[in-house]
């Protein structure tokens, strides 16, 4: 939930106290009770899945346990987050592989993963219509992005570099340049919004081809 890149503004949360926070029961209870079915919106992850700025590891661990079936690739771009995650995913050993990965330049094959999950971490990148076209590239056709991000001016990210947040609509404008089938983009709260996007099972392209639309 933390592809922590960009880092934040002076008046954004600092990435030692994001740290402690991630690392707590609470923290971890609240994933599974609370952020994993608002975020999942109803869908039941299978197959293979991505998640991205994927922080310590608590939804991974939630899905983990929740499926039995479920392998996973769990990445964070800050390497103290990626060693916590490795920790805390070690009982599933076997079905995750856990590593310090660009959102940005994923090193995936192309048309891998059943789904990717994308959990408040896009407005870290510090491009996030490149991070959302590298999320499509590596998903199979008719694979799912799933998840939720903040938008421009969201509390407590008012110093975020400018461009590094999503305003509303901006989204929809950069997938409708991607292989997409189809998306569900819901406003949510006053500065967060959700997205299911579908990617189009009938388009074949070429590597690098999307992954960079509207940069």
């Amino acid at each position: 939930m933390a592809d922590t890149k960009d880092g934040g503004g002076k008046h954004g949360p600092s990435m030692s106290h994001i740290r402690v926070l991630m690392a707590t029961p609470l923290y971890r209870l609240l994933t599974s009770r609370v952020l994993a079915p608002w975020a999942l919106q109803g869908i039941r992850p299978e197959g293979e899945v991505l998640e991205v700025g994927a922080g310590v590891g608590a939804m991974a661990a939630h899905l983990l346990k929740t499926t039995p079936r479920l392998r996973m690739v769990v990445t964070d771009y800050d390497p103290a987050l990626v060693a916590i995650a490795e920790r805390s995913l070690a009982r599933f050993s076997g079905r995750v592989v856990v590593a310090c990965v660009d959102a940005c330049d994923l090193p995936f094959d192309d048309d891998r993963f059943d789904v990717v999950l994308s959990l408040a971490m896009l407005h870290h990148t510090g491009d996030w219509r490149r991070a959302v076209g590298e999320a499509i590239q590596v998903l199979r056709p008719g694979g799912r992005l799933v998840g939720y991000d903040l938008l421009e001016g969201a509390l407590l990210h008012h110093g975020c570099r400018p461009g590094t947040m999503m305003r509303r609509g901006q989204l929809e404008e950069t997938l409708g340049k991607l292989p997409v089938a189809g998306a569900r983009i819901r406003p949510a709260f006053a500065s967060h919004v959700r997205f299911l996007v579908i990617k189009d099972s009938n388009v074949s392209i070429t590597p690098k081809e999307h992954r960079h639309a509207g940069t």
